[in-house]
């Protein structure tokens, strides 16, 4: 089958939270089945590199430790030509921990980047919107009351952000979700599990305690390959289903009436990904608890980086997977081998993003 490339510059376009793009080269594959696909140039490069900053931070991770390795023992116990003592090391303790925080990140920013798109607003995210805060009470239920194991933890959690779910879309639910009505319903929500979260504290003894403040602090310490095949089978599903609807979900960003005319039907798509973004923050929180900021962030920065209007979801996938990898790398290097989980650093990080972006967005009169 042969094909034509055609290549246009569109010179047009704003992203949201000021991500304009001006003068990006789109190249246009045309084949002879009629079959069209635009690809964004920028786009596709950005894709890449992110691609190989979370693998490159991958292997890193993996050698990093008591039993430190280089990038070259890494790759060579990976295709099998490691020493039985690395197989160990690599294949049961490291690579579940680095393959949860690729999934883990991974679903958080697309998560994220749904959130964001479906209430067109950057500060729409499972942190603020309370979905990460269900998960959370989910899971002290469990601690406090049933004194739960690992895996009652996990479906705590998830139960947890399946019901604050389905709760914020009811409550959002008028005749459609629209956008500002679902931030200021998640944002109410999250501040009522917040409470329940510092209620169900007080009624926990100190091991019940420990145990809940190490989970809610977001850590990728202790993972095994228990939690990485539920959520790689949960990502699995979700992720590429969610980039089936990105172009829908691109044009629910102009607005309900041009994504009508344009033949989209709003209420079904909104449905389907925003069920589909809750049961990634659930499943991201169950395998490694509420890593914060990470949704808020990762699709921001995907955004600026590939300049492109839309959603951006493969790049904020990469973006988070890239992101909570490197955190988790870069804590062990300062701090030392879990001394300092990765949700306080990735809080750190993304609370002084998020006070970037409201002082942008304030500057820009858009709040």
């Amino acid at each position: 089958m042969t094909s034509t490339l055609k290549t246009d510059t569109d010179k047009t376009g704003t992203g949201q939270a000021g991500a304009g793009r001006t003068g990006r080269s789109v190249r246009a594959v045309r084949t002879a089945g009629g079959l069209s696909v635009r690809l964004d140039v920028r786009t596709v490069v950005v894709t890449v590199l992110l691609a190989a900053v979370a693998l490159s931070a991958s292997v890193l991770l993996i050698g990093t430790g008591d039993f430190p390795m280089s990038p070259a023992d890494v790759l060579a116990t990976l295709t099998g030509s490691g020493t039985t003592a690395q197989e160990f090391i690599v294949n049961d303790l490291r690579l579940p921990r680095v393959l949860v925080g690729l999934l883990v990140g991974a679903a958080f920013g697309v998560a994220g980047a749904v959130f964001q798109a479906v209430s067109r607003n950057p500060l729409g995210s499972p942190d603020v919107l309370g979905f990460s805060q269900g998960s959370t009470v989910g899971a002290l239920l469990v601690v406090v009351f049933f004194q739960g194991g690992t895996f009652a933890i996990a479906a705590g959690s998830v139960v947890g952000g399946l019901v604050t779910g389905l709760a914020i879309f009811l409550l959002a639910w008028k005749g459609g979700i629209h956008g500002y009505r679902f931030v200021l319903v998640g944002i109410g929500a999250a501040a009522m599990l917040y409470a329940m979260v510092l209620y169900l504290m007080t009624k926990a003894n100190i091991v019940e305690a420990s145990q809940a403040v190490t989970w809610m602090t977001g850590t990728l310490s202790g993972r095994d390959w228990a939690q990485v095949w539920p959520l790689a089978l949960v990502c699995a599903v979700l992720i590429p289903l969610s980039l089936l609807y990105g172009r829908p979900l691109r044009m629910l960003e102009m607005g309900d009436d041009a994504a009508y005319a344009l033949g989209v039907q709003v209420t079904r798509v909104r449905i389907v990904l925003l069920a589909a973004a809750v049961l990634l923050v659930a499943a991201a929180t169950a395998a490694a608890g509420p890593i914060a900021f990470l949704a808020l962030t990762a699709p921001q920065l995907a955004r600026r980086l590939t300049r492109s209007p839309g959603p951006n979801l493969l790049p904020a996938a990469l973006m988070g997977a890239a992101l909570l990898v490197t955190a988790d790398w870069a804590s062990q290097q300062i701090f030392g081998a879990d001394q300092l989980p990765v949700g306080v650093l990735t809080g750190l990080l993304g609370g002084g993003y998020l006070l970037w972006l409201l002082a942008s967005e304030r500057k820009a009169g858009r709040i």
